[in-house]
């Protein structure tokens, strides 16, 4: 986790996007990841972008994954979903991703509708606390990675945890070739 100063995320709801803290507050105790595997390190939010965050903080790009909201149209209706891919890699979003939302052409959802549908910050949208309607499509890479590095719903933070958690949210499907090398 490189030069990261981490603790429980749930004692630390400072650093994280009140959707962010409902969904710990509301770990399920059965769930095969404890809560307090979730952990919380703050950064310097002008670091906040994969690259810049990777190099100043030592963590190497095939632990860090990023959690991008996609959008496409069906028959008038506007259907999102997260998709969560190490750094490494990029989303297949008019393949795989496009397929999963069964709609003719997927995109990047505009900057602001993710800020004001998932109540997160731009560059900081983590699939934790997204809205439950929204599928999460976790490439198998991450989840076949001990431990990650994603977003907190802030730009000043990043949580840890083991990259199996992802895989086991609410609304979580873990999809093989999600994701191709970037």
């Amino acid at each position: 986790m490189g030069t990261l100063k981490t603790e429980p995320a749930r004692t630390r709801l400072d650093l994280l996007a009140s959707p962010v803290a409902a969904a710990l507050a509301q770990w399920p105790v059965e769930a095969p990841v404890d809560v307090d595997d979730v952990l919380v390190a703050p950064i310097d939010a002008t670091l906040a972008d994969t690259a810049a965050f990777c190099a100043a903080y030592e963590v190497g790009l095939e632990v860090s994954a990023n959690c991008v909201v996609v959008a496409g149209k069906r028959e008038g209706e506007i259907r999102y979903a997260a998709c969560v891919v190490l750094a490494t890699t990029r989303a297949d979003v008019n393949g795989v991703v496009r397929r999963a939302l069964d709609v003719r052409k997927a995109s990047f959802a505009p900057m602001t509708d993710a800020v004001e549908l998932t109540g997160m910050e731009y560059g900081g949208i983590t699939p934790i606390g997204l809205p439950e309607s929204w599928p999460i499509l976790v490439d198998s890479r991450v989840i076949a990675t001990p431990h990650v590095i994603i977003g907190s719903g802030v730009r000043h933070s990043k949580i840890a945890l083991p990259g199996p958690a992802l895989g086991v949210l609410p609304g979580a499907r873990v999809v093989e070739g999600l994701a191709r090398p970037a």
